[in-house]
């Protein structure tokens, strides 16, 4: 099919024929996950059918449907996406934050730079047990300054990127003006560095997740995801436990989508975006 003809399809055949290989590779793999366990007899402990996960899954969207029926899964759910939440915003507020006060002043930025990259780079499991000793085993603070810590470093180093690089002639042409800081800042930095932000922003939604639900594995309320994995996998009842990973999955995915939203409604200018699918 030639180019004007695809592009005289609706909007919505091509969005269908842009997502099309994504879904049918996620329906295949399910497929072919559902035949392998029952041709070879994989014992539920190692791996449970898909359908014994989705069946747990729709029936815990049953019991959050039901009016006087409680899912625990949706409480640790809801739970855990806070903390995630609450630490990405911490984050990334507070690495555009750093990274504004960087890029204007060079020494800054060198002094702060070794600490940041020495934060990054201690692992989740040492930095839980001093976050619950300091907020409490059941805070969800604790979990919102893991997740801060996680994300602050590619936030902080990313703005920091986009607000250095640019391009020398759209600077000299702004100092020509007369321009203040103040302005270059406004008008040609941080517009520059908003794809860079963006890039972060999108990393940290999916890391804001993964650390508040590790971290709940050292400690936490019995409604949180982290403890419910793990004490569903300890009494044998791992379609339960692989529900909730699968809730996971689907909170990871409307996170990162949102973030792309957002992208989309700030930036329309940009060049990946030019293009309509």
């Amino acid at each position: 099919m030639s180019a004007a003809e695809t592009g005289k399809r609706p909007s919505w055949q091509r969005r269908l024929a842009w997502y099309f290989p994504t879904i049918a590779v996620a329906v295949g793999v399910v497929l072919l996950w559902e035949i392998l366990v029952v041709i070879f007899d994989i014992q539920q402990f190692l791996l449970p059918k898909p359908s014994a996960i989705f069946g747990e899954f729709a029936h815990q969207v049953n019991l959050w449907l039901a009016p006087d029926e409680r899912s625990i899964l949706f409480e640790s759910s809801g739970a855990t996406f806070w903390e995630a939440f609450g630490g990405f915003i911490i984050g990334c507020g507070s690495g555009i934050l750093v990274a504004l006060i960087t890029s204007r002043w060079t020494i800054v930025s060198e002094a702060t730079m070794p600490f940041a990259i020495a934060a990054n780079s201690v692992p989740i499991i040492a930095f839980a047990p001093i976050m619950n000793n300091w907020f409490g085993i059941t805070n969800p603070a604790s979990k919102m300054a893991i997740v801060a810590i996680i994300v602050f470093f590619p936030t902080m180093i990313n703005t920091v990127r986009g607000l250095t690089l640019v391009d020398a002639e759209e600077l000299e042409l702004m100092r020509s003006y007369a321009a203040k800081p103040a302005d270059i800042m406004l008008k040609l930095r941080i517009p520059n560095a908003l794809p860079y932000i963006f890039s972060a922003l999108r990393v940290a939604s999916a890391l804001s997740l993964i650390g508040a639900v590790v971290a709940e594995f050292f400690g936490g309320p019995r409604a949180t995801l982290g403890v419910y994995i793990t004490q569903e996998a300890s009494a044998f009842d791992f379609a339960k436990a692989w529900a909730a990973i699968m809730m996971a999955s689907i909170i990871g995915i409307a996170f990162y989508l949102v973030v792309l939203i957002a992208e989309r409604r700030l930036m329309p200018w940009h060049v990946s975006f030019r293009e309509a699918v």
